[in-house]
């Protein structure tokens, strides 16, 4: 049974943002709100201080807590592990937010445009939000029913995420994960994310 997930590497990460503006152009989120971000933070002392960049998105867990703390279930998994909001269910009480580990979610309260005299028509035609929900990073399911990569793959110019099968032991995310022994974040946490990172 597929099982999609995502490994990054670190190592060839240039914190350039790419993704998160593809994120953002593909799925027009509001003002403020960002489905994928690059932490960054300074180490080292001079000479050798450098910069390390974290690209962090929902991590699409095999045991999504989110998902047992929804009191309406409007936080559900597909079969093929694309963990997803059911925008109609959601009463934006801010469980899920709370319970993630990963802090991915963002509260979207109301009038999320970019100027001031309202939306775009880009925004009108790509946003279709209700007020008061969460909302989050959702693999770009629409790209990958029609067997594309997530714009952020697709986007980045050191192609530094792979995204695929983690049941199928012959495709790229599978061999990365296994030949540079990828990790989750805070995999001690138990709820086996399917978002990997090598180095770091």
């Amino acid at each position: 049974m597929t099982r999609y997930g995502m490994c990054i590497d670190l190592n060839t990460c240039i914190g350039c943002n790419a993704c998160t503006m593809a994120c953002k152009a593909e799925h027009a989120t509001p003002s403020g709100i960002f489905w994928a971000k690059v932490l960054e933070k300074e180490v080292g002392k001079f000479p050798a201080a450098r910069r390390i960049f974290l690209p962090v998105l929902c991590n699409h867990c095999e045991n999504p807590i989110c998902k047992e703390v929804c009191p309406t279930g409007a936080t559900y998994k597909r079969e093929d592990g694309i963990v997803l909001i059911d925008y109609d269910l959601c009463i934006g009480c801010r469980s899920c937010m709370e319970a993630c580990p990963y802090g991915p979610r963002a509260f979207y309260e109301s009038n999320g445009a970019y100027y001031p005299q309202g939306q775009t028509p880009y925004e009108k035609a790509k946003q279709d939000f209700p007020e008061g929900i969460v909302m989050k990073c959702n693999f770009c399911v629409d790209r990958v029913d029609q067997g594309l990569q997530p714009a952020c793959v697709q986007t980045c110019p050191t192609e530094c995420r792979v995204f695929g099968d983690l049941d199928d032991p012959e495709s790229k995310v599978s061999r990365l994960v296994a030949e540079k022994k990828a990790r989750p974040l805070l995999a001690e946490k138990g709820l086996e994310p399917s978002v990997f990172y090598i180095g770091g």
